[in-house]
């Protein structure tokens, strides 16, 4: 059978939805290969978020094109948001594409392989029916940590986001398939499960009629090899009482909170289309450092959306300076079409939008400098990840850090370490978003 290549871009999410595509294809008897010019198929798994996500997946696309020219490739796939929404223009834009695949017909990946191989060109595969696939998955992040999906699609239709039109409405699986998934992981050695949907706090409330996050969470910390459960992307409104418990009463369950908030102008609020208030935000975060010692507060902010005043955006920072999040991302508000905000008024130039954002992500420095200032002299538990032989030191994350989006703690050690190792270290210094020490003996 052909070798394949796949290249994922953009989210969790969108990798979860590879790492299954991986597994259909080899059930289907394709060899699946690292180095994209040894591959025959090559699939790129696209994101259109934002218009940056949008270009890096066209440049992707183009790069990838010209194996066609130069190596074995024979077919080109695109597969993922950006095929979803932009299908006639990808096929009129880019020639080189030999199948459109969209986010509801990915599972039919190794059918349409086969019929670009029987000699049938330019295939189109973008079911409108939502899907919510169960295929096992060939896992691409490192053997002790995974992502497990609860979730596909999204009711929240924020005025500035397209997800909820292209991966369409809120879909919670069934909780004994994600038990199912998840005892297999941790059998299979995975010690860190990385709990993810585009809103984790809405879990089961199509399938059960409640909100079901906090069950589901104490039942993946009962399961026997997983040392941590890390939660991503729960907003605020849903932000329980009964949620905050759980956290505060489970061990394994990383005092992480993820917390999307994106504004705290009651008026940008509004406008974003968001559930929430400038006042239920902070109640909420006081209830958290309250409750939960340790407690790790990481959200994502728009900076530059329409109407903003300079007077709602120095609301904002003063805000951020005042709640002193550890972990914190500034976007500028990218204007996407089909969206209610791509028709607003008072629409701000983007180098203004710029401005902002690097004007509060300098605030936000400033914080993470001093919280890990604050670090020194402590022991932290360290996952260990790799060893870096410039620096020679070990490296990982502790439960304040998320695959891929936060810092590490640079380590040495007396003795070599295995990747997935749990260790304590003291931290000795810090910088902006790293810490550096020494493992302690055991």
């Amino acid at each position: 059978m052909s070798k394949v290549a796949l290249v994922s871009l953009g989210c969790s999410k969108n990798l979860i939805d590879s790492e299954q595509m991986l597994r259909l294809l080899e059930q289907e008897g394709y060899e699946i290969v690292e180095q994209e010019e040894d591959a025959e198929i090559l699939i790129v798994n696209t994101c259109t978020f934002i218009e940056p996500a949008k270009m890096e997946s066209i440049e992707c696309i183009l790069e990838l094109a010209q194996y066609k020219k130069s190596g074995k490739c024979r077919y080109l796939v695109v597969t993922g948001c950006m095929a979803e929404r932009y299908r006639e223009q990808v096929l009129r834009e880019i020639p080189e594409a030999d199948a459109v695949i969209g986010t509801n017909g990915f599972d039919r990946i190794g059918q349409i392989l086969r019929s670009l191989e029987q000699g049938k060109t330019q295939q189109v595969f973008c079911p409108a029916e939502p899907l919510l696939c169960e295929a096992s998955r060939r896992r691409t992040t490192p053997d002790y940590t995974a992502y497990i999906r609860i979730a596909e699609g999204c009711d929240n239709h924020c005025t500035y986001c397209v997800i909820p039109s292209i991966r369409g409405p809120y879909r919670s699986r069934q909780r004994e398939d994600i038990l199912k998934e998840a005892e297999q992981m941790a059998a299979e050695g995975v010690k860190e499960l990385v709990v993810v949907a585009q809103d984790t706090t809405r879990y089961g409330y199509d399938l059960y009629g409640r909100y079901c996050l906090p069950e589901l969470l104490r039942a993946l910390c009962a399961i026997d090899g997983v040392q941590w459960v890390r939660v991503h992307y729960c907003y605020p409104e849903l932000v329980t009482d009964e949620l905050i418990s759980v956290f505060a009463q489970e061990e394994k369950l990383c005092s992480y909170f993820d917390i999307p908030i994106q504004h705290i102008s009651d008026r940008i609020l509004k406008r974003m289309g968001r559930r929430t208030s400038k006042a239920q935000i902070t109640s909420l975060i006081q209830k958290i450092r309250a409750q939960v010692p340790g407690a790790i507060l990481r959200t994502s902010l728009i900076v530059g959306f329409p109407g903003e005043t300079e007077a709602e955006f120095e609301e904002l920072i003063e805000f951020v300076r005042q709640t002193g999040f550890e972990r914190l991302g500034v976007f500028a508000y990218s204007r996407e079409e089909d969206t209610p905000a791509w028709g607003m008024e008072d629409q701000i130039e983007e180098e203004e939008k710029q401005r902002r954002q690097e004007t509060l992500m300098l605030v936000q420095s400033e914080i993470s400098a001093r919280w890990g200032e604050s670090r020194i002299g402590s022991t932290v538990q360290v996952l260990t990840e790799g060893r870096d032989e410039i620096v020679k030191r070990w490296y990982g994350r502790t439960y304040a850090d998320s695959i891929e989006i936060d810092g590490k703690v640079f380590f040495t050690c007396d003795r070599a370490l295995k990747e997935g190792e749990f260790v304590n270290v003291k931290v000795e210094q810090a910088m902006e978003y790293d810490l550096f020490g020494r493992a302690e003996e055991e």
